[in-house]
């Protein structure tokens, strides 16, 4: 046995008892350490972590709406890249006489500005009749094609006042053409882009939704448009004949008219309406529609009261054209018409509607007041004689 142990047993057992001792304070002094500084170690290295990984909402929430926006953008982008090319630039020449005092009779040039969409492969252009009316010079500009202008010289094929709407054809190869598609199932709030030539501003783009449908709009005085599309994208001069697209690129509208000194106020012909008329332009070189024959003066309580008449409502027949349809039915000056077909006819402006709705060579019956007694005859509708729209 060693020495050490054998011959002191007082100081062996003394320093197993000093080791025991040590050993319980350390425990002791550990276990309060632990008790106080682990909790404020435990809370820094927790928010650390909850400062290193933020919440999922905050990571997803700005790639969801920037991938949203771009796609947006990349749609507008693609339609104005695949349709821009087709949506023209017309300009007019109209030389207009005057007459001065001191050098006599002169020559002066009127020029305008407006656009157009060209529809067939042969350089058919869908415009606005007032864009081209009277004009006796038309060229038509194409978009950039590899940083180079095209021109064109347009010719009038066919106008319509009535709707506003005229067909123009250029000759060309390769022309770029627009897709057309249907107002038919158009609903309010859906995106639509507008493109056109605004204040000489080639193919400007802006961007809407519709804010109606079925508008009616007096363009002048007794020539009222229906059925019209109403738009916030931004419609300014110039953009006259431009396109209406949706968000698939395809033509919804002809661009025609806005309200001066109101904003985010735009009107566009329906693409089915004007699409017949062009092809009616096409064909005939004019749209032929039903004819009366009366000039006619739209009644209200203050004329019926003036000239002692039986009515204050309806059309006061002022002048029948000799040989009209109307003639030949045996209506005559001071007649009033009261009703076609049954359906209430209060304007000159409704008669026009309401001739829309039928073909030359159809009869309606007309009801018509001569003094109180109320009278009812059916007429055939013709043709106006002599109208040239070229």
């Amino acid at each position: 046995m060693s020495p050490f142990f054998s011959k002191n047993k007082r100081y062996h057992d003394s320093g197993w008892f000093s080791y025991f001792l040590a050993a319980l304070i350390g425990a002791i002094i550990g276990g309060l350490l632990v008790t106080f500084l682990a909790p404020g170690l435990l809370a820094t290295e927790n928010s650390q972590n909850l400062r290193a990984k933020p919440p999922m909402e905050e990571v997803n929430e700005g790639p969801f709406q920037e991938e949203g926006e771009s796609n947006g953008q990349s749609s507008v982008i693609k339609v104005v890249e695949e349709v821009g090319p087709a949506i023209v630039k017309i300009t007019t020449v109209n030389r207009q006489l005057t007459y001065d005092f001191f050098y006599g009779r002169q020559e002066r040039r009127v020029t305008g500005e407006g656009s157009g969409v060209i529809f067939d492969k042969k350089g058919y252009i869908l415009t606005n009749n007032h864009v081209v009316e009277g004009a006796d010079k038309i060229k038509v500009v194409l978009t950039k094609v590899n940083q180079e202008q095209r021109e064109f010289t347009g010719k009038v094929v066919g106008r319509d006042p009535i709707t506003d709407l005229a067909v123009v054809k250029i000759k060309g190869e390769d022309l770029p053409v627009a897709e057309l598609g249907s107002s038919e199932s158009l609903k309010v709030g859906q995106l639509v882009i507008a493109i056109g030539n605004p204040f000489g501003f080639s193919n400007t783009v802006t961007t809407g939704v519709v804010s109606a449908i079925g508008r009616k709009l007096e363009i002048q005085k007794g020539t009222e448009l229906t059925d019209m599309i109403q738009t916030d994208a931004a419609i300014n001069p110039g953009n006259s004949g431009g396109a209406l697209l949706d968000s698939q690129g395809r033509v919804i509208g002809i661009n025609t008219a806005i309200i001066r000194g109101a904003q985010g106020l735009g009107f566009a012909i329906p693409i089915n309406t004007a699409q017949e008329i062009a092809q009616e332009l096409i064909k005939k070189g004019k749209v032929v529609r039903p004819w009366l024959g009366i000039y006619g003066v739209d009644l209200d309580a203050g004329l019926a009261k003036e000239y002692d008449l039986s009515r204050d409502e309806g059309i006061f027949i002022a002048k029948v054209v000799d040989g009209s349809p109307v003639d030949k039915a045996g209506l005559r000056r001071g007649d009033i018409i009261a009703e076609i077909n049954g359906e209430g006819i209060k304007s000159m402006t409704n008669l026009r509607n309401k001739l829309k709705e039928f073909k030359v060579g159809q009869e309606v019956k007309v009801s018509y007041y001569r003094g109180n007694k109320l009278k009812a005859t059916k007429i055939k509708l013709g043709s106006r004689p002599g109208v040239n729209n070229r």
